[in-house]
C-alpha cells in the first residue's frame, strides 16, 4: 500500500525558506512523476514542481522558477522541495503526489494515483 506522508510546513516571514519533504512507503514506479501541488483557499489546485522518475527530470511552474528546488533521495526513498524567497502568494497548503502518467502533463493533478495529506506552508509579509 503507497503512503505519502509531507512534512516541513510552517510559517515564515517573507524571503524565508522551507523545505518540505514526502515520505513514501510501497512506492517503487519508475518512469512516472512525482510531484508538489499546492491549494490556497478558495483557488483550485495547481502544479508546483515535479520530477520524472526516471531520467530525473525537473519541471516547475513559473511562478516559483528559480526559487523552488524539487530532488528526489532514492536511498530515503524520499521528495524534497527547497523553497526559497517565500513570497506571500506562496501561502498554501502543499500536498505530494506520486503515479502521474506521462501521457498528461505534470500538472495535471488528475493524472496522480497518490496523494499525502498535505502540510501548510503560511508566508506572512
Amino acid at each position: 500500500q503507497v503512503q505519502l506522508v509531507e512534512s516541513g510546513g510552517a510559517s515564515v516571514q517573507a524571503g524565508g525558506s522551507l523545505r518540505l519533504s514526502c515520505a513514501a512507503s510501497g512506492y517503487t514506479y519508475t518512469h512516472t512523476f512525482m510531484g508538489w501541488f499546492r491549494q490556497a483557499p478558495g483557488k483550485e489546485r495547481e502544479g508546483v514542481a515535479a520530477i520524472y522518475t526516471g531520467a530525473r527530470s525537473t519541471y516547475y511552474a513559473d511562478s516559483v522558477k528559480g526559487r523552488f528546488t524539487i530532488s528526489q533521495d532514492n536511498a530515503k526513498n524520499t521528495l524534497l522541495l527547497q523553497m526559497n524567497s517565500l513570497k506571500p502568494e506562496d501561502t498554501a497548503m502543499y500536498y505530494c503526489a506520486a503515479g502521474g502518467s506521462l501521457r498528461r502533463s505534470w500538472s495535471s493533478h488528475e493524472s496522480y494515483n497518490y496523494w499525502g495529506q498535505g502540510t501548510q506552508v503560511t508566508v506572512s509579509s
